[in-house]
């Protein structure tokens, strides 16, 4: 049997990492790159690392307003699944290639399974918000990572074929952690010292289509007086040069990173401050105070175990949460036990099994 995977940015290919190998034991995969992230630290640098095969197509469909680039993604996708015809459709999380792998095999019948399905920030002007709420009502297979994610489903009238499976991502965190710890030399080139610095990521429209949120944000970061590392998003990158806004002095802004770099600045950092739903999950899993720069979250099992604060681009609420937030030291919720990969694809053998005439 078949199964067309598709992915194209970041958080994709590190959950992509981990299900193709567990895929790879029972079917014939065809992975898909949509080339929503094309920056080769954001890209080529994954696959490479984390060994992910080698793309069967790659779509190179690039940077393009959201209505342009889901509808290119749409015509080429649909070109690759008429000419694979598989038994099933995967795709991950809430991209614009999330939608157009689900739009593309729901039109053509081809049933699809979401993995990261049921996640709800209930703010619907986020492009992510849409994509995922539509992929799940497209789905015949949900994937849900935390019991909250089965709720959200169940309150918009969705319960045929959803799983709670785990958290793909915290089987990452435990494949590479380790690998990271051991291979990656960043602190060194860095010269960072252990808990001596925070780590910031940012990419999230509502912080770089709003030059006065990314200001605020900064000026956050400067009033703090922290050493403060920053993987410059090429979106981030090009929000600060268009607006000729300046970093501030103790914020050191770098190029992208790979996953074990970024997994290794993570495990030692004091606190995170991101707008990443990745991020604030991985920082959960590693045990690091997280600062979320956003006005809502999906993981709102983060917050309710008390490992992470939201403080939107507020720049007196980053100020405060740099200098005293810290996390309450236990964490009871779930993400499952490491093995969410393995489940998923057994629930897709058995839909897959049960469908043949």
């Amino acid at each position: 049997m078949k199964i067309v995977s598709v992915v194209g940015a970041r958080p994709q290919f590190i959950k992509a990492a981990v299900v193709s190998k567990e895929l790879r034991k029972k079917f014939q995969e065809v992975l898909i790159h949509t080339g929503q992230h094309y920056d080769p630290n954001m890209s080529e640098a994954f696959f490479e690392e984390l060994e992910i095969p080698e793309p069967d197509y790659k779509l190179g469909v690039g940077s393009l307003s959201q209505g342009k680039q889901t509808g290119e993604m749409l015509v080429r996708l649909e070109e690759v699944l008429v000419k694979e015809h598989p038994d099933l459709v995967l795709v991950y999380g809430d991209t614009n290639s999330t939608l157009a792998g689900g739009l593309a095999a729901a039109k053509l019948h081809y049933p699809v399974a979401h993995v990261e399905a049921g996640l709800r920030s209930f703010n619907r002007s986020m492009a992510e918000e849409i994509n995922r709420v539509l992929t799940d009502h497209l789905s015949a297979l949900l994937f849900c990572p935390t019991e909250t994610a089965v709720e959200n489903l169940k309150k918009e009238g969705i319960t045929k074929g959803v799983w709670k499976v785990g958290d793909v991502m915290f089987d990452s965190i435990i494949n590479y952690k380790d690998l990271a710890e051991r291979n990656s030399t960043i602190l060194e080139k860095l010269a960072l010292e252990e808990k001596n610095y925070l780590l910031a990521t940012i990419h999230r429209a509502e912080n770089t289509d709003s030059i006065k949120n990314l200001q605020n944000i900064l000026e956050g970061f400067l009033q703090s007086g922290e050493k403060i590392v920053l993987p410059l998003h090429p979106r981030t990158k090009k929000a600060l040069e268009d607006s000729e806004t300046k970093i501030p002095e103790n914020v050191l802004a770098i190029e992208p990173l790979g996953y074990l770099d970024l997994l290794k600045l993570e495990a030692n950092a004091k606190k995170i401050l991101t707008d990443s739903g990745g991020v604030q999950k991985e920082a959960y899993f590693l045990k690091i105070p997280c600062i979320t720069l956003r006005e809502e979250t999906e993981w709102v099992e983060t917050i309710e175990d008390g490992w992470n604060l939201l403080v939107g681009s507020d720049k007196e609420k980053i100020v405060e949460a740099i200098r005293n937030f810290q996390s309450r030291g236990g964490q009871k919720t779930s993400f499952g036990a490491g093995n969410a990969s393995g489940l998923l694809v057994e629930k897709i053998k058995e839909f897959l099994e049960e469908a043949r005439p």
